[in-house]
């Protein structure tokens, strides 16, 4: 079931869970990703960066869009990161249902202007679109990127950049930094400043740079109104482990049939204990049934 990023998290609002946002960048990551999902019943956000893009190629979105429209669950596929407009209406043209513009690094008013414009196209052939403002940190382990200091979302100003543009979900900076982190650095993040963020902006709230932070931190922004949380390092990272202990072991073989199956199961691990932990296992079920009353409300 493929749906837009309004259609996801509009549920997961009115049921208060979260949804995770999964960068992919080749099938077996795709497939970890999708395989847990419908393991668990559970919506899920395909996310692919520009550089990802890149890298998987537009024919590679074929084979994503086809697999997420034939599944009984329901799925976005999200542009992590658009870097310009001509990113994208690259994703938009390969069958991206959702993107995200980055203008945090522009100031204050440029970025108004570039996500008004992104708004405005997108919205013409149902493409959510998703704003950032404030700034996420960067460990230096990730493509995603980030600035060395981490501004937070001011309030007062998320209201207005929804106001002037229109944007569907809105990107907060409330201490996360996108990669994993250091040894011995526990990040706090700042729950003041996403509840005065909540009292201003009635829209769905996403939380970039999720891998690696305390549970219970996750849980209570969760619990306060984040509505997408942004995964990547945490499940790569297990992933990769088990394919370096196989590959140590002496007659492993190169064999993708041989590396690869352990591998997706220790990444499907990961995305099962955070689909846990944004609530949302189980919650497929809420699509199917607006989808079924939807039918009959167009049949009626």
């Amino acid at each position: 079931m493929l749906v837009n990023m309004n259609q996801m998290l509009a549920m997961a609002k009115e049921k208060h869970f979260a949804v995770g946002a999964f960068n992919v960048s080749e099938s077996n990551l795709f497939r970890t990703v999708v395989e847990a999902a419908e393991a668990n019943d559970a919506p899920a956000i395909i996310a692919v960066h520009p550089t990802e893009l890149d890298y998987c190629k537009d024919d590679f979105i074929k084979y994503v869009v086809a697999r997420c429209s034939n599944s009984p669950v329901p799925f976005v596929i999200h542009m992590d990161h658009g870097d310009s407009i001509e990113s994208i209406m690259r994703a938009v043209h390969c069958g991206f249902t959702s993107v995200m513009i980055d203008g945090s690094a522009l100031p204050f008013e440029e970025n108004i202007a570039k996500t008004a414009e992104v708004v405005r196209y997108c919205h013409m052939v149902n493409v959510s679109v998703e704003g950032e403002l404030g700034t996420i940190g960067d460990t230096g382990t990730s493509i995603e990127g980030g600035m060395s200091e981490v501004i937070y979302t001011d309030p007062e100003d998320a209201k207005k950049f929804v106001e002037a543009t229109g944007i569907d979900t809105l990107a907060v900076a409330i201490g996360t930094c996108h990669g994993l982190y250091p040894k011995g650095v526990t990040p706090k993040l700042r729950m003041d400043v996403l509840e005065a963020i909540k009292e201003k902006v009635d829209l769905p709230l996403v939380l970039h740079g999720g891998s690696g932070n305390p549970d219970s931190e996750i849980a209570e922004a969760v619990k306060i109104g984040i509505q997408k949380v942004n995964i990547s390092s945490d499940y790569k990272s297990a992933f990769f482990l088990k394919a370096r202990e196989i590959l140590s072991q002496e007659g492993s073989g190169w064999d993708p049939n041989n590396l690869f199956p352990e591998c997706i199961e220790a990444g499907k691990a990961v995305i099962k204990q955070k689909m846990e932990l944004f609530g949302c296992v189980g919650a497929a079920k809420y699509y199917r049934e607006a989808g079924v009353a939807q039918w009959r409300q167009e049949l009626n």
